[in-house]
């Protein structure tokens, strides 16, 4: 069956509540340090959290019929991988460019990091809406 439109925005909108929260709400400082150094656990802690935040969105719109348990875990997978390499690379952007909150190449930065996160959302989505009659 088909992923119904109504439940594809709310699990969009979902995926953009938990963001705010883990980027802005929950982030710790030792986190935003180290998401620039490769397999460091700050930044994999990070992306985690995120994946966990994904998959209890994916779980919630599971248990009410919108997707299946494979789809929500497939999308918590994917999280954690995309997001991970978005802020690393921001972060070796901003690192090599010494980008501080002064400079306007930092809100560059940072708003090409949350649209790239904004886009992953709906590339998701899109993706349980492809491929649903297979998950």
């Amino acid at each position: 069956m088909p992923l119904d439109p109504l439940a594809a925005l709310a699990i969009v909108f979902g995926l953009q509540a938990k963001h705010f929260l883990f980027d802005f709400v929950f982030q710790s400082a030792w986190q935003i340090r180290n998401k620039g150094r490769y397999g460091h656990p700050g930044g994999l802690v990070h992306a985690g959290l995120h994946a966990l935040g994904t998959l209890a969105v994916g779980l919630v719109a599971a248990f009410f019929g919108a997707l299946s348990l494979l789809a929500a875990v497939l999308m918590a997978v994917a999280e954690l991988l995309v997001h991970y390499h978005i802020d690393w690379a921001k972060s070796q952007i901003s690192r090599r460019l010494s980008l501080t909150p002064d400079r306007r190449g930092f809100w560059i930065a940072l708003g090409v990091d949350q649209a790239a996160h904004q886009a992953t959302y709906f590339g998701l989505v899109a993706a349980v809406i492809l491929m649903n009659p297979m998950v």
